[in-house]
């Protein structure tokens, strides 16, 4: 077993676990970018967007993935690097396809994050995949 596969003794996600589990919400964020996710629900009248600055500040250290992302019991190197690969394909272009009233107009609410327009998906993305990053490299010792 690769290094990359091995879970910690006192639990949590190996690497490669980490490497599914952002691949599967970053293919979560391009159906629902794209529309082939439901969830999206227009912004109602004369609510502002909420700055990105300030949805960062309210989340908090900790979150459990939901179940439809959390990664399987044991997943092989290949198959994260694959599904990552194919993942942030998808999620970029349908960021790049997002026409700008969509991307300002339209949002999903998530318990824990809050409300999130379409056109701030990418920088959730990013949050996370920094977020996970860290805890990949704790993971393996750098």
């Amino acid at each position: 077993m690769e290094t990359v596969e091995r879970r910690l003794a006192g639990g949590g996600w190996s690497a490669a676990q980490i490497g599914w589990h952002v691949a599967a919400v970053d293919a979560s964020f391009a159906r629902l970018v794209s529309g082939q996710q439901p969830g999206a629900e227009p912004l109602p009248d004369g609510v502002p967007k909420k700055a990105w600055a300030k949805i960062v500040e309210t989340i908090p250290d900790k979150l459990e993935a939901g179940k439809r992302v959390q990664p399987p019991p044991s997943v092989r190197r290949d198959k994260a690097l694959a599904a990552l690969g194919e993942s942030a394909g998808k999620l970029d272009a349908a960021l790049v396809s997002l026409e700008a009233e969509r991307a300002a107009r339209y949002a999903v609410t998530h318990p824990l994050v809050g409300t999130v327009t379409l056109g701030q998906i990418g920088d959730w993305a990013v949050a996370h995949t920094i977020r996970h990053n860290a805890q990949a490299k704790r993971v393996l010792g750098f």
